[in-house]
């Protein structure tokens, strides 16, 4: 009996880790983030799928960058779809080498481009203080070079422990699958990850999918606009 218990659970982990998250349609603006495990995609395809924005893997830590990463970023770019990309950050090693992992990858930001994002969701051990300080060094070094003020993407429970309170001035890219729209506290989320297991055309492989909070006119004023850096 046990076993037959042990099964039922098990399956029903399984079918509930497979389940296809539907679309959320109530938002206006639709997007996905992408890595190199959905493999090679098609990207005038996936603009065909109603999906406006794509935040796209760069880098990880101090030397990694997603093998997918330059072609991502280029193929995006013959769409219409808006782009922006993110780094996977590690609070153990150099905030400063990280960020100049992700410039190297990046070179530069176009016209029309997303905010950089900072995406922080594991401590590696790490105090409190170390992870706020190097987050802190990360954040500023990549607004000097690049002109944006990125965002920061993490889950509800990092969010309470390590965010609140000490990135007040940053806008939230939060992760939480779900059918509801988390509530933070102080502030309102800028994109939700509600969902893990996407099917868009041309992405073979399942995907997370992400919605913005407001209408297309306050997407676009998220782009960097280089015609308004150049008057300043």
């Amino acid at each position: 009996m046990k076993h037959i218990l042990k099964f039922f659970y098990f399956s029903l982990i399984l079918l509930s880790c497979n389940n296809i998250t539907e679309r959320n349609v109530q938002y206006d603006v639709q997007g996905v983030d992408v890595s190199h495990y959905q493999g090679i995609i098609n990207w005038q395809e996936v603009g065909k799928d109603n999906i406006n924005f794509a935040y796209i893997k760069a880098t990880e830590g101090e030397i990694f960058q997603d093998t997918n990463f330059c072609y991502n970023w280029m193929e995006i770019k013959k769409t219409n779809i808006v782009r922006g990309a993110y780094h996977f950050f590690h609070p153990k090693l150099s905030a400063l080498q990280q960020a100049q992992n992700y410039i190297f990858a990046i070179e530069k930001l176009e016209n029309g481009d997303l905010p950089p994002v900072l995406d922080v969701e594991v401590t590696d051990g790490a105090s409190k203080e170390i992870i706020v300080n190097r987050m802190k060094s990360w954040l500023e070094i990549i607004e000097l070079r690049l002109h944006q003020k990125p965002i920061i993407y993490t889950n509800l429970k990092f969010y309470y422990q390590y965010i609140l309170g000490n990135f007040d001035e940053y806008k939230i890219w939060i992760s939480r699958y779900n059918e509801t729209a988390p509530q933070l506290v102080s502030k309102q989320w800028t994109f939700w990850q509600y969902g893990r297991n996407g099917q868009v055309k041309g992405i073979s492989r399942p995907v997370d999918l992400n919605v913005f909070i407001g209408n297309t006119e306050a997407f676009d004023s998220l782009r960097l606009n280089t015609t308004v850096l150049s008057a300043l």
